[in-house]
């Protein structure tokens, strides 16, 4: 898919740190990413309702995630906060929608900050190849001397 057929992944993250805390609350709350299509603030994110099942990976995540323009990827970001390859096989080996719940109790416990276009991208497009670049990630970047 070309770049100018993605949604604005920039402009969402800027929606949702525009969000008042009750909305941010709200997302924060959602303990299924299918709740999400009965919050209002999962709405205010979206752009020309594009591709709204794949905004929900987004918006799902996006609560637990911090932006730093050329940080880190998400693996890379599990990595450095020591979350065990247990807890990351658990992911990699879940079938959805249970692989973003499990996700997402990854990134509520080490709320990383990482580049969110590359996270936002990876979510975007979550997968089965997305699930192996995490794993990539992960221990590659365990594996590289400093």
């Amino acid at each position: 898919m070309s770049d100018e057929l993605l949604p604005d992944f920039m402009l969402m993250y800027q929606r949702y740190q525009e969000l008042k805390p009750g909305p941010k609350a709200e997302l924060r709350r959602a303990t299924d990413i299918n709740d999400l299509i009965e919050n209002p603030a999962f709405y205010r994110l979206l752009q020309e309702r594009k591709s709204m099942h794949k905004m929900k990976n987004l918006a799902y995540c996006l609560p637990h995630i911090k932006h730093k323009e050329g940080g880190d990827s998400l693996g890379q970001a599990l990595a450095k906060a020591k979350v065990s390859e247990k807890r990351l096989f658990m992911v990699i080996r879940s079938e959805s929608p249970n692989d973003l719940v499990q996700l997402r109790r990854l990134l509520k416990m080490v709320e990383p900050t990482v580049d969110w276009m590359k996270a936002a991208k990876q979510l975007f497009f979550w997968n089965d190849l997305s699930k192996r670049l995490l794993l990539e990630d992960y221990f590659f970047y365990q594996y590289v001397p400093a």
